[in-house]
């Protein structure tokens, strides 16, 4: 590894480790969240662009460094934006940060592994050239995978960043979308009597439901593409 390389390795390793021993993680909860509720919607009604730059700037930032604050910004994103402007600025945030992770991913280490496995990845690039965004667009949709791990392993391929920002996107709409809709609606909790909420419930049940939908049209897909290709 380069020298440049070594030096930001080290930066973000730095900036990881101090966000961490800050305790940021642990302040990142929906308890916190609510807590600093008031002077949070009094900042936004005060300054609505700002909050959303700041928002987006945090959640870049974090995505970035890989760190694991995706999910609880996302269904932040929703209690403070609403449905409509949360999606949208989730969206383009969590696509930036894990554009960002991935062009980090591929400056250090693309090189290295394609060299030091050359003969072995050989036909994982064809295979990425060929389907690359397909492939791509189903992790996106079936998030079984953490979020940092998509980042990097897709770094690691020929996949050009051209195709990986909007396929991230468009693949991560919908469960985002579900993400920032259980988030306003875990917002509105006030009482214990709130967790039974019919949204509520809808919105948690389609978190877990989802995937498990996307994995089974993905599976029909791919046997009608063998069944059509071996006739």
């Amino acid at each position: 590894m380069t020298k440049p390389k070594l030096i930001l390795l080290a930066l973000l390793i730095a900036v990881s480790l101090v966000c961490l021993s800050t305790g940021l993680e642990d302040y990142l909860t929906l308890a916190n969240f609510k807590a600093s509720r008031a002077g949070i919607d009094a900042y936004f009604t005060a300054h609505p662009v700002m909050t959303g730059i700041i928002f987006i700037v945090v959640y870049v930032t974090l995505t970035s460094l890989s760190l694991p604050a995706a999910g609880i910004l996302t269904l932040i994103g929703g209690a403070i934006f609403g449905f409509i402007w949360g999606l949208i600025l989730v969206s383009l945030a969590s696509s930036l940060g894990a554009t960002c992770a991935f062009l980090l991913a591929r400056y250090l280490f693309r090189d290295a592994v394609q060299k030091r496995f050359a003969d072995r990845l050989i036909p994982v690039n064809a295979g990425i050239r060929k389907d690359g965004a397909l492939y791509l667009f189903m992790l996106r949709m079936i998030p079984i995978f953490p979020f940092f791990v998509i980042n990097a392993t897709m770094a690691l391929t020929p996949i050009k960043t051209s195709v990986f920002f909007p396929v991230s996107m468009i693949g991560m709409l919908p469960i985002t979308a579900i993400m920032v809709n259980a988030g306003l609606q875990i917002s509105k909790i006030e009482a214990p009597a709130d967790i039974l909420s019919f949204p509520l419930l809808v919105s948690l049940a389609l978190i877990g439901i989802f995937p498990l939908l996307v994995k089974k049209i993905f599976k029909l897909y791919k046997q009608r593409n063998l069944s059509v290709t071996s006739e």
